[in-house]
């Protein structure tokens, strides 16, 4: 043994594997996957992943893609497209056998997620209880450290396909989380795009 802590470990040692959503019809986009947007040269899918080198296991649920870092796990609800509550429920049977302790369960269109990082793991060790992403006003149960057992719990007491998000944390107990102001903004529109600077595959060459 090396004597270093496993992967996942971080302050507070707090342990968890980390989910990240990549699929969806990208409707209002004119269909272009939102995970192949470009941002600073890197996809929203391949920022997201690289902000994650702290989870120890990472999953992301939809279409296999060249942005998914070597190593790592990539599954598919189902049916595909069947909206993001049943993506988390793919998440949960496909974790299932081996759990760590928490879930930090992110959509891949957040550009600037990286900056909620700190304050999520920070919240969920301090209070021992799932926490949401609180920024603008609004929570995010797309930006979120769950206890691993009360994504079990959600998922095991509905019939996620096309389940909202809401309505699958019903009955989940959590707290908000303030944190940096727009981390947590997404990619929804070509107007959204256009905030960021994000462009389709190849638009800069």
């Amino acid at each position: 043994m090396s004597g270093q802590p496993p992967a996942g470990r971080v302050a507070g040692e707090l342990m968890f594997d980390a989910v990240v959503l990549s699929g969806g019809r990208s409707s209002r986009l004119g269909g272009v996957a939102k995970s192949s947007l470009q941002v600073d040269g890197r996809s929203l899918l391949a920022r997201t992943c690289a902000s994650l080198g702290a989870a120890r296991r990472l999953v992301v649920v939809g279409a296999s893609t060249p942005d998914v870092p070597a190593g790592h796990e990539v599954i598919r609800e189902d049916p595909p497209f069947a909206g993001p509550a049943a993506a988390v429920g793919a998440a949960v049977a496909h974790l299932r056998a081996d759990p760590a302790p928490w879930v930090l369960l992110l959509a891949c269109d957040m550009p600037d997620i990286s900056r909620a990082l700190p304050a999520l793991v920070a919240g969920a060790g301090a209070g021992g209880r799932s926490v949401l992403a609180h920024d603008g006003g609004r929570d995010q149960p797309l930006a979120a450290l769950y206890r691993w057992a009360d994504l079990v719990v959600a998922v095991d007491q509905k019939e996620v396909r096309n389940l909202s998000m809401r309505a699958l944390l019903a009955r989940v107990t959590w707290s908000p989380v303030e944190v940096p102001a727009g981390s947590t903004n997404d990619i929804d529109t070509w107007s959204d795009a256009l905030q960021f600077g994000a462009e389709e595959p190849g638009a800069g060459k």
